[in-house]
């Protein structure tokens, strides 16, 4: 008997009655005018590959982002694969044939409608989307399980209907994904792939959804039939790794995530960075005489040295003081800043805030050479001297009168940096914060630290922006705003994701799937959380190559008693209970 495409492939052994039904099904569905193409091509007893790459040719379509795709799934392993369901069918096929040349053990969670193609019914493990509670999904579902904990890749349309319009989201989007996907990408070692399809069906389909909602699967025969010619669009994230999926969600808030995760990869989300202004590199400086730099160093007074440890010591000072040493700062900045295509262009790192700054850094006593530093500006005498204008980060944002630097004596703290055999260091970034713990209780009267964490242009703008959503809190954000804003609104699904978890847990889970280097928050941020500190607003610095610049404020008394007393030293709870005369 020659194959046909029908509902009856779906409905067995059907009565009389039935047949009729199919009859019409078969014509109003668009069924019967697939199969006379299916008939006219000789698609009968295809491989499920050739069969999808017939089907796919006779529908002219322009598929894009198949080699990123396709180079994010892993080769071996347990996967899942999770995308949204714009089109209700033809997603299915091209998604199963791309990946599935990657990976040839791949099955296919999918609508048991699909069954009409015989020739693809090895890809699929079917399920019936309209009733959730069929007992015949029970083992569609411990299959998927089975597949998955076998070291298998799945591919899982967790919406399970197709997409629709949404008032309240002012477009086209889904169901709530079912929590199965949460459950497996919860399975040991599993990896969860994020999928967005780009594309939408008819606007006929929507009206008729709006109308009512089942009417819309009259019509899914029809949407593929009028795909013909269309450009889709499919974009995808890095593979996640199951232990960066926070282990305190239950499987319903992972299934959240990894549908937040999948919007992520929308290409329509998308900013592009403002073309660099400097479109030169000049040649850095020649590096300080090691004997210079001892001699300045020698001219200190003693009580500039705030500590030495294991090789290392850490002093602080000026530029009237060290006009050398403060050259070679600019110059190591230079060098460390252009790494993350921040650096200003110029023969070294500098402007005219390094004549009223102090500078802290740190010196590698066998090598002699400066390994890191910060400069930090004292807020009240800045602005005893020179107003508001004093203060660098002033240039990037208005502080209103609850702003810590308006309330009292302040540090800015800014142009941090450690050369790059120390960047990664835990003792580069440990003698950094000793040297600020031991100025503060030189200093007792300066409480509160507050600066920028610059993010780099390096970045994909979606983590920028996912980073500013997750840290900075309405009240925060009350305290100062920034002169040049970040341009790039957030994506509506993320921020119904945030409404339910927390944000700032789940950023390693985006970063790790936008980031294809691997780049997770900037360990200078993560510093300041463990201090407590506050994130206020994100500004560009326009004077520093239009980096990204994340502020916050810390309360340097406040902050957690086990890491004052590593950063203080001694000191720490005369730091800590020092109250103004």
């Amino acid at each position: 008997m020659q194959h046909s495409i029908s509902i009856r492939n779906i409905m067995p052994n059907p009565s009389p009655a039935k047949k009729a039904l199919i009859w019409a099904l078969d014509r109003i569905l668009g069924v019967k005018k697939m199969n006379a193409l299916y008939q006219q091509h000789k698609m009968q007893g295809l491989s499920k590959e050739s069969f999808s790459d017939r089907l796919i040719e006779l529908l002219e379509l322009d598929i894009q982002g198949i080699e990123a795709l396709q180079s994010n799934i892993p080769k071996s392993g347990p996967v899942v694969i999770a995308s949204n369901h714009p089109f209700g069918g033809i997603e299915g096929v091209i998604l199963a044939r791309l990946i599935g040349e990657v990976r040839p053990d791949l099955k296919v969670l999918a609508n048991k409608g699909l069954g009409i193609f015989k020739e693809l019914s090895d890809y699929f493990i079917f399920t019936n989307p309209l009733s959730p509670n069929d007992p015949k999904n029970g083992p569609s579902l411990r299959q998927c399980m089975k597949h998955v904990n076998a070291q298998g890749a799945l591919l899982i349309f967790p919406a399970g209907k197709v997409s629709y319009y949404q008032k309240a989201k002012a477009g086209i989007s889904e169901h709530t994904w079912n929590k199965l996907v949460g459950r497996l990408v919860s399975i040991d070692q599993c990896q969860y792939v994020p999928v967005f399809v780009n594309g939408f069906n008819s606007p006929a389909f929507y009206r008729i959804e709006k109308l009512y909602f089942k009417l819309r699967m009259l019509f899914l025969g029809r949407e593929l039939l009028n795909k013909t010619g269309a450009t889709i669009q499919v974009s995808c994230g890095n593979a996640i790794k199951e232990k960066q999926i926070s282990r305190d969600l239950n499987y319903e808030q992972k299934a959240k995530l990894c549908r937040a995760l999948s919007y992520a990869q929308d290409n329509r989300w998308r900013y592009e960075w403002p073309a660099d202004k400097i479109t030169e590199q000049l040649p850095i400086i020649e590096e300080i005489d090691k004997h210079q730099l001892l001699t300045e160093l020698q001219a200190l007074p003693s009580d500039q040295l705030l500590l030495t440890n294991k090789g290392y010591s850490v002093y602080y000072g000026y530029q009237s003081q060290l006009p050398l040493i403060v050259q070679e700062i600019a110059r190591l900045r230079e060098i460390v800043f252009r790494m993350h295509n921040e650096g200003s262009g110029q023969p070294l790192d500098t402007d005219h805030y390094d004549a009223t700054y102090t500078h802290l850094f740190i010196i590698d006593n066998e090598q002699q050479k400066i390994v890191g530093a910060y400069r930090m500006g004292l807020s009240d005498k800045l602005m005893e001297k020179d107003g508001i204008a004093g203060l660098y980060l002033h240039k990037m944002f208005k502080f209103k009168s609850s702003f810590a630097n308006q309330q009292g004596p302040c540090m800015e703290m800014g142009r941090s940096f450690l050369i790059p055999e120390m960047q990664g260091s835990y003792q580069g970034l440990l003698l950094l914060w000793k040297g600020i713990g031991r100025f503060a209780a030189k200093f007792p009267q300066y409480r509160t630290l507050y600066g920028t964490v610059s993010i780099s242009k390096l970045f994909d703008p979606r983590s920028v922006k996912l980073i500013e959503q997750a840290y900075i809190d309405n009240e925060s954000a009350s305290q100062v705003s920034a002169h040049n804003q970040f341009e790039f609104d957030s994506h509506v699904e993320i921020d119904e994701l945030a409404e339910e978890i927390e944000l700032r847990d789940q950023l390693t889970s985006f970063l790790s799937s936008i980031e294809s280097d691997g780049k997770d928050v900037p360990v200078l941020a993560r510093q300041y959380l463990k201090m407590g500190g506050k994130f206020h607003a994100l500004g560009i610095d326009t004077s520093f190559n239009h980096t990204p610049g994340l502020l916050l404020s810390v309360h340097f008394p406040s902050a957690p008693e086990k890491l004052l007393k590593l950063y203080v030293g001694e000191e720490y709870e005369a730091y800590r209970d020092w109250q103004a005369s």
